[in-house]
């Protein structure tokens, strides 16, 4: 079954909605499109040999859904999922998501990074059963937050 773009849309809003305040709105992408993107290759390559993105153990979407609610959230982020995730697949430039000035600090932060794992939980947004093949995801999120953000410094 495809995946409806009015899903993926209203979870990015809500992504973005989710970090109102805490920083500027040009840089709500950097964080939902990570997100998003840890789920999308979770779902589509996790535990598959050879997939074009490798998955380490202990670093899919449904291991940083683990970490909703813990006190240190957002530096097991980093550690536990971004970080393995960028070595395994030589990537680099994602955001710090244990970067207080951003996210707050203490419970402010773990609400803040936990509701927006808790947005791409939605059962909608499961790319598993994503058929769409040349279907751009990614793409189609990221060209869809640079038009909203006009609307969401509003």
């Amino acid at each position: 079954m495809a995946l409806k773009k009015s899903e993926l849309y209203s979870s990015l809003w809500s992504s973005c909605d989710e970090l109102r305040g805490g920083m500027d709105a040009s840089q709500y992408k950097d964080y939902v499109l990570v997100l998003l993107f840890i789920k999308y290759v979770s779902d589509k390559y996790a535990g598959q040999p050879y997939a074009p993105i490798t998955i380490p153990p202990g670093a899919s979407f449904k291991d940083m859904v683990a970490l909703k609610g813990k006190p240190d959230i957002g530096d097991q982020i980093n550690k536990k999922i971004i970080a393995p995730l960028a070595s395994a697949n030589k990537l680099s430039d994602f955001p710090d998501f244990n970067d207080a000035a951003k996210l707050g600090t203490g419970k402010e932060m773990v609400d803040r990074l936990t509701n927006l794992v808790a947005i791409f939980e939605n059962p909608a947004l499961d790319f598993s059963k994503n058929r769409a093949e040349g279907d751009d995801i990614l793409g189609d999120a990221n060209e869809y937050l640079s038009r909203a953000r006009v609307r969401l410094c509003g």
